[in-house]
């Protein structure tokens, strides 16, 4: 179902598990449309989560200081704009990242300060117990997705924990899909975005067996349409949906729907896919993570 010159066609299907029921629904959140969290004269902040992860989505201004005290895993702070800086430190450790960044966070204490003006999301699992009772659709996720295991962190990284840099420049290249990176416990896949709506002729519907799929809008718009499969049991049927989401915002997609995101904008449209833990199919593709030499994967049956 992938759409023309797509790579993860090339992807070796597993043997699917059946759904179980009652099928998650999807969860939509639009920040732009939603009063802030957290307000101070230097940020405000929203939050939103899926089964496993949330995503914090902070407007700042210079000077805003974004802390964790006890951050029990490791997490990521997506920078997509060019030129937004901020001060990452963690522990007696510091880097300044410049985006378009991603930033890997070491477990701990650690604060995250806006050099600049801009927007910034940090990726956190919800083992941050304080910040997922914060989500605006934490009532979705009172009870757990039966198709979602419970999450498990990979590896940690070579070398031990400190803060990690990564580029969102990194150029394309043939036969390697998108600009991929994996921490132990989230995968980002940072994409350049494209200008202008999507050819309606080339869309790529998918769906995944047993992981979810985090969708955030960073630039323009988007309709994310979804379908679901037909379980035996009718009562349990849910109807196609095609929802539109502007920047910023993230669409929390479970399995098993079938799904695609079609740009809309006359400008650019561009999407942070995101997934926790990291996607085994991905990591085992030779030369699609970008960093994988540092972060090794775990065993798999």
């Amino acid at each position: 179902m992938y759409g023309k010159n797509d790579l993860r066609a090339t992807l070796q299907p597993r043997a699917a598990p059946a759904p179980e029921a009652p099928l998650k629904p999807a969860s939509y959140c639009r920040f732009y449309a939603e009063p802030p969290v957290e307000v101070s004269e230097t940020h405000e902040t929203w939050f939103a989560r899926g089964q496993n992860l949330i995503v914090a989505y902070s407007k700042v201004r210079p000077g805003a200081v974004l802390t964790r005290e006890a951050q029990p895993d490791e997490y990521a702070v997506l920078l997509p704009e060019r030129g937004m800086r901020v001060k990452v430190t963690a522990g007696d450790e510091s880097q300044t990242a410049t985006g378009p960044a991603l930033v890997y966070v070491p477990p701990g204490e650690s604060r995250v300060e806006a050099l600049d003006d801009g927007e910034l999301y940090r990726l956190l699992t919800v083992r941050s117990a304080d910040l997922a009772a914060k989500c605006s659709n934490a009532d979705t996720y009172a009870e757990r997705d039966p198709n979602v295991p419970p999450f498990e962190p990979w590896p940690e990284p070579i070398g031990g924990w400190k803060i990690r840099v990564y580029s969102g420049d990194v150029p394309s290249e043939p036969g390697r899909f998108g600009r991929l990176y994996r921490g132990s416990t989230i995968m980002v896949n940072f994409g350049s975005g494209r200008e202008g709506p999507r050819d309606l002729s080339n869309l790529s519907p998918h769906h995944h067996d047993d992981f979810e799929q985090y969708s955030i809008v960073t630039a323009g718009k988007f309709i994310h349409h979804l379908r679901w499969p037909w379980l035996s049991d009718a009562r349990e049927w849910r109807e196609d949906e095609h929802v539109e989401c502007a920047a910023p915002s993230v669409a929390v997609i479970p399995p098993p729907a079938t799904h695609t995101s079609q740009g809309l904008a006359p400008g650019l449209n561009r999407l942070a896919d995101v997934f926790c833990p990291p996607r085994f199919d991905f990591s085992a593709r030779e030369g699609w993570v970008l960093n994988a030499a540092e972060y090794p994967m775990p065993d798999r049956d």
